[in-house]
């Protein structure tokens, strides 16, 4: 009977509850209380003596100069009251040090001579000589052309690119920038596709497969292919374009495309490649504007 009794009492379930959520209040931090000194990566330093020299280059050209004069002053005021014969005496130690002295004096002074005969040029962009234009292919979607208009406008915002040639199958793409004069004032130099093709500078491009950099055109003989340009063109980029065309990016500054806009332009040569391999296989003869 107890056991039935046991049995029939009910267990109470004891239901547990978890914990009021607390709100979220925001959470700030002392900027005292982050440690000051914590950070361990290389930090950016400046060369004083370098920012120095630089700002001070003809002083500094010109030390030389001072230096080896006031040397020879003083080895002369050294013989003068050293009471020693006015002439040099090869038994003599100190006509031997004054004579040693005398020779590290004329280095000097002709170390300075040289230093300010011999001086950097200094590179300058030039103002291209020709005329504006904006040539493209006619029969180009709107997407085709609105991605040249994009690249074009981004080489010549943050590079020193002031012209731009795109050559593809035969086919002259694009002519926007500064193009050299025609025999008619105010038009453009044509660009003969099929004869820039024909040449050893494309040629040269489309055996190596790489870009061509040519830092100062001046330079080069290869120049007379490219009558296209403004005459005084100082730097230039031959891009291949796949094995089918070639980008021809004229600069207006010596060396002036930097190892990133090299790279940049490669980049972008293989994206101009793969949209105009899209499109171009379909379409009829080249029409400019």
């Amino acid at each position: 009977m107890e056991a039935g009794r046991i049995l029939q009492i009910g267990i109470p379930w004891i239901t547990w509850r978890s914990p009021p959520r607390l709100p979220n209040f925001p959470r700030y931090i002392c900027a005292s209380s982050i440690q000051r000194g914590s950070y361990k990566g290389p930090k950016p330093g400046r060369d004083w003596i370098a920012d120095w020299v630089s700002k001070n280059d003809d002083a500094v050209r010109s030390m030389p100069i001072y230096v080896g004069g006031a040397s020879l002053l003083a080895v002369l005021f050294n013989r003068a009251i050293s009471g020693i014969a006015p002439v040099a005496d090869a038994s003599s130690s100190q006509s031997r040090a004054d004579l040693l002295t005398l020779g590290l004096a004329v280095t000097n002074v002709l170390t300075g001579l040289v230093w300010l005969s011999i001086r950097p040029k200094s590179i300058t962009p030039v103002e291209p000589q020709g005329v504006e234009c904006q040539e493209i292919y006619s029969l180009l979607p709107e997407s085709v052309v609105s991605e040249i208009l994009w690249v074009w406008e981004s080489l010549s915002a943050v590079t020193c690119c002031k012209s731009l040639v795109i050559v593809y199958d035969c086919q002259c793409i694009v002519q926007i920038g500064v193009a050299a004069k025609s025999l008619n004032i105010d038009e453009p130099f044509a660009v003969d596709a099929a004869k820039l093709m024909q040449g050893s500078l494309y040629q040269g491009v489309l055996k190596s497969g790489a870009q061509s950099y040519m830092a100062n055109l001046s330079l080069y003989p290869g120049r007379s292919e490219l009558p296209f340009l403004p005459s005084n063109t100082q730097a230039v980029i031959l891009q291949p374009l796949g094995d089918r065309g070639i980008a021809v990016l004229g600069g207006d500054t010596i060396r002036g495309f930097t190892t990133s806009d090299q790279t940049w332009i490669s980049y972008i040569g293989e994206k101009l490649d793969a949209t105009l391999a899209k499109y171009m296989s379909s379409m009829p003869s080249v029409v400019q504007e």
